[in-house]
């Protein structure tokens, strides 16, 4: 199997699928170096990476043009609609955060893993039906406020969740060890995420 993962930025997504195939060959295109991605890397415009050739396409395009932390929103480009002109000829998945203009075809969330990570992702397909497991917020009430993984600043808390400080702590909330930047980790998926959706198809 070959999968490709567009907008791969560390390799979130990528790890998820390798755990779930661990012989697929999988390459990731970012327009951005990314020196820290474990599997084959690209350099170069994600909407002009050549996709054919590939069994299956992920695509994680930018989601600060939605995102409700952006405080600078209406600069950000919405690319969802081009990426998706791009691989819906291919079996394919679209990733982005709940205010994106995808079909909302599946909901993640890490309570559903067990994870204490609070990081809602929407999820455009076409491979069919996929039934998510029910959220478990009572989980993160249980065990204290849920953490949440964003930016590249130190820890704070608020009323609803709290961020983790050393880099060791966000590897270890995002299942992500091998990456050495927040900002990277704070702009990808948790691999369980992934890893859910192919031992899926």
């Amino acid at each position: 199997m070959r999968i490709l993962d567009l907008f791969c930025g560390a390799g979130g997504a990528s790890m998820g699928y390798h755990q779930a195939f661990p012989d697929a060959e999988i390459v990731g295109v970012d327009i951005v170096e990314q020196p820290e991605y474990p599997f084959t890397f690209v350099l170069g415009d994600a909407l002009a990476a050549d996709v054919e050739g590939f069994d299956f396409v992920h695509a994680s395009p930018p989601c600060q043009a939605f995102s409700t932390i952006t405080p600078t929103v209406h600069s950000h480009v919405d690319l969802i609609a081009a990426t998706r002109s791009r691989i819906q000829h291919l079996p394919y998945v679209i990733e982005n955060v709940p205010q994106a203009p995808l079909r909302r075809d599946l909901m993640l969330c890490g309570s559903m893993f067990g994870m204490q990570v609070q990081r809602h992702r929407m999820f455009e397909h076409n491979l069919g039906l996929i039934l998510a497991p029910a959220c478990n917020h009572k989980a993160w009430r249980d065990n204290g406020r849920p953490w949440t993984c964003t930016g590249e600043g130190g820890a704070c808390s608020t009323e609803h969740s709290q961020k983790p400080g050393p880099i060791s702590e966000w590897q270890e909330l995002m299942g992500m060890p091998w990456v050495t930047k927040k900002k990277s980790i704070a702009e990808a998926i948790p691999p369980a995420y992934t890893r859910w959706i192919g031992e899926h198809l």
